[in-house]
């Protein structure tokens, strides 16, 4: 119960933050049979959340170690189903710790469990997929070796943004068609690691826009100026493959003309947390990453705190249908500041 209050809150959350998310191939996400679900990282903790709503199963979720510092947090994200993985930066001595969250996974697997890691291993708003560590091939091999019957199954994702630290901005999700993890089990495991390894980049680098590093910048720029639709990776991985001769710009959505004052009125209508954001948490955000996922915190959060106090204190002094008023219109200027 707790896991489907959570992913409705956080699906509600997303649909106020968010002009749209649009999910393609869900069917490719196996429900019957262990999944390992693999996906780019651009744009830190909503990768997550947005594979967490819409992938239709609940899933558990490999993180870095370093946001489990808390005891109060990291019991608060175990109830997620999020497990801390350790990375070299966190210490060469806690690295051991990763053998015991590997099994676990294993175990998970092994139970018709999905998990979800990020085989980039961190996060870049860069709009290519980054080479992919190895740690998730020896969940895969550990998991097949413990458990030989295991029928597991990697599902490549890619998740796109329109413009990751805009607001609101629009995103996508790709799901692939599921790849059976025993045929790659071979006994050469160093040849198995680098056959998997390019099997899963190559599949997510055609779920997502992949622009190869050499000349990335000139690149970018130009498929900005061609006005790409960068919800829709394969036409734009097409653009980019053909030298940008093939290029297909995106639908011209114009905003409405009301949009500024709307936006005006949602910073009004929320004026305590927008003020909390802009002058206490924005500036204090180091990594640009971030940005997108601090933003929404502010949503998910101080949003739905400040509308519940303002309807108490109008209830108490101006009456219910006041209070209920204010909070209706509030939703909905916010509904159409967002989606507008």
């Amino acid at each position: 119960m707790w896991l489907y209050f959570i992913r409705a809150y956080v699906g509600t959350g997303l649909f106020f933050y968010f002009k749209s998310i649009k999910v393609y191939d869900i069917e490719n996400v196996v429900k019957n049979k262990p999944a390992l679900l693999l996906s780019n990282h651009q744009n830190a903790l909503l990768d997550a959340l947005i594979i967490a709503v819409k992938s239709g199963r609940f899933s558990y979720f490999l993180t870095r170690a370093g946001v489990f510092n808390k005891p109060f947090v990291a019991k608060l994200l175990k109830s997620f189903q999020m497990l801390p993985v350790y990375r070299v930066r966190d210490g060469w001595g806690k690295l051991s710790n990763n053998e015991a969250i590997f099994e676990a996974c294993s175990k998970l697997l092994n139970n018709g469990a999905s998990v979800v890691i990020f085989p980039e291993g961190n996060h870049s708003l860069k709009r290519m997929v980054r080479p992919l560590s190895k740690g998730f091939t020896r969940i895969v091999f550990e998991t097949l070796e413990t458990y030989p019957t295991a029928d597991l199954q990697l599902v490549p994702v890619g998740v796109n943004y329109a413009e990751a630290t805009s607001f609101p901005d629009s995103a996508s999700i790709y799901f692939g068609k599921p790849i059976a993890a025993k045929p790659y089990y071979l006994n050469d495991r160093n040849a198995a690691v680098v056959k998997l390894k390019a099997k899963i980049q190559a599949e997510i680098g055609q779920l997502t826009t992949d622009i190869p590093k050499a000349n990335y910048e000139v690149t970018i720029e130009a498929l900005k100026r061609l006005e790409v639709d960068f919800l829709n990776p394969k036409a734009v991985n097409t653009c980019v493959a053909s030298n940008l001769q093939n290029c297909v710009a995106g639908k011209v959505v114009s905003s409405s003309v009301l949009k500024p004052m709307l936006l005006v009125l949602l910073k009004c209508a929320y004026v305590l947390p927008f003020l909390i954001w802009r002058y206490m948490v924005k500036p204090k955000i180091k990594e640009i990453e971030f940005i997108a996922t601090f933003r929404f915190a502010m949503v998910i959060i101080l949003a739905p705190l400040w509308l519940i106090s303002l309807f108490v204190i109008l209830l108490l002094t101006l009456g219910w249908h006041v209070a209920v008023a204010y909070v209706l219109i509030s939703l909905c200027i916010a509904l159409l500041a967002v989606k507008l």
